[in-house]
């Protein structure tokens, strides 16, 4: 009976989805941290104003086409050049956005870490390409 005590205690302690939600923002809270202070980054972005065009182009990026490439296909913005906006300063993007940039990671086009936001322009896939 021991036994059927400890499995049920392993089910009631797997089934809090509310646990398995915290640490997974606490990891991700310890990755950001690692990160140097940045004053500014190399950012390039997809912008779409509708949810679902945002969505057929993070299909996309997770079946592996380049973050350029999808950006020039999807983005409904100025930044026709793969999505890029160039080096950017804090202060001088939209908060929401600058929040997400400024937590990513540099990665590179081929293989896009990359954070989604919601701004009064629309919806952002932002992937930094460089920090300093």
């Amino acid at each position: 009976m021991a036994g059927k005590n400890n499995n049920k205690t392993k089910d009631s302690n797997s089934k809090g989805k509310d646990n398995n939600k915290k640490p997974t923002k606490d990891s991700s809270d310890s990755s950001t941290s690692k990160l140097k202070p940045a004053t500014s980054i190399n950012v390039r972005h997809i912008l779409c104003e509708k949810h679902s065009r945002k969505e057929e182009a993070l299909t996309k990026l997770r079946d592996g086409a380049k973050f350029d490439d999808v950006a020039r296909e999807y983005s409904e913005d100025k930044a026709r050049q793969g999505g890029s906006l160039g080096w950017k300063t804090r202060g001088s993007l939209l908060p929401e956005f600058e929040k997400v940039a400024y937590e990513l990671e540099p990665s590179t086009t081929g293989s896009p870490k990359y954070g989604e936001v919601k701004t009064s322009e629309g919806y952002h896939i932002i992937m930094v390409e460089g920090r300093k």
